[in-house]
């Protein structure tokens, strides 16, 4: 898909003759292409991907709309005037990358998180796509709670979750999921490990999939057996919190404030023991803006895709974490995991 357009503004704004696009998905959102080598070069009236031989007819088929050059015959240095200005991703190209384009790019200006703004706004068929790769997840999550036990390792429960995204049309993870069981649920990133699932354990799940080249995100946090007040007093907290910072995710809502709110509400009963953003963006990466912290300005939009995941861990003891996975509507926001989040008990 052609999005090479919406680069076009960003020449006048910045002053730029050309914008170099390095990053792998920026390639493909941009352009189409999908292939492991290639780079773009936009400007006012080009519309250049450059590839090697490997991927010519690829690149053909998948980017009708722009010029196909091979590298070992393109010299960028004919296209551009020495004096250019020539917007590139800073953040993302390696260090040999920009040694070797700056020999021949004299004035070099950094546009990444221009281009990020940019894929912060999901289309129609970016929008159809994520909610696919939810539904997935959403199936996925069903199925194990049919299929979970007492005395399952973690790894097993990783194993087969996994194969069963997989089974559904996912082509891919969107991450290594986060099975945490018990004490190993205070770990907000832990790996999967051989413990085994005992009664009274919460179980942190995280997980997504990747349907069309677009991830899913969300975690629920499950009980084994009967579990004790101290923890469902914990999950039905971090339930609350979810709920509320749902109600804030709208157009024209603040980041921060709304992880503000989340901070506010958890750290004044559970002191210290949630410490990381309340959520990001989602899309052709399961990292992407706008980011949910305290530092975050962006102002919320229709059409962002973002995660709402407030977290409890506390030490020695147990793991919340709760995850939805929203796209910013009109009015508010349209929840795209549909998966049960009152508290479920595994017998």
């Amino acid at each position: 898909m052609d999005r090479a357009y919406k680069l076009l503004p960003l020449l006048s704004e910045l002053e730029l003759d050309a914008i170099l696009v390095t990053d792998r998905k920026n390639v493909l959102y941009f352009s189409g292409f999908s292939g492991s080598n290639g780079y773009l070069l936009i400007t006012k009236t080009q519309k250049i991907l450059v590839t090697d031989f490997r991927y010519t007819v690829q690149s053909k088929m998948q980017s009708p709309e722009f010029h196909i050059a091979e590298i070992k015959d393109f010299k960028i240095e004919e296209v551009l005037k020495a004096e250019s200005r020539v917007g590139f991703e800073n953040k993302t190209i390696s260090y040999s990358e920009y040694c070797l384009f700056s020999d021949k790019i004299k004035n070099m200006v950094a546009v990444d998180f221009a281009l990020a703004e940019i894929r912060s706004i999901k289309d129609h068929k970016e929008i159809e796509n994520i909610s696919y790769a939810a539904q997935i997840s959403d199936k996925a999550f069903s199925h194990m709670l049919d299929f979970i036990h007492v005395g399952m390792t973690e790894y097993e429960v990783a194993f087969e979750l996994e194969m069963h995204l997989r089974s559904l049309g996912a082509s891919a993870l969107s991450f290594e999921s986060i099975i945490a069981s018990g004490e190993n649920g205070a770990m907000p990133h832990a790996r999967p490990g051989s413990r085994r699932l005992t009664n009274g354990d919460l179980v942190v799940m995280d997980f997504g999939c990747v349907y069309n080249g677009y991830c899913s995100d969300m975690t629920r946090t499950i009980a084994i057996g009967d579990i004790s007040q101290q923890k469902l007093d914990v999950y039905n907290t971090v339930l609350k919190v979810q709920k509320e910072c749902l109600a804030m995710a709208k157009p024209g809502a603040k980041c921060c404030d709304i992880h503000n709110h989340s901070f506010n509400e958890l750290d004044s009963i559970y002191k210290g023991c949630y410490g990381h953003g309340l959520g990001h963006g989602v899309g052709l990466e399961i990292h992407e803006l706008p980011n949910l912290n305290p530092r975050s300005d962006y102002i919320l939009e229709k059409g962002n895709i973002i995660t709402v995941e407030p977290g409890v861990y506390i030490d020695g003891l147990c793991g919340v974490r709760i995850e939805d996975l929203v796209l910013i509507t009109d009015n508010g926001c349209e929840i795209l995991s549909n998966s049960a989040k009152e508290l479920i008990k595994i017998q």
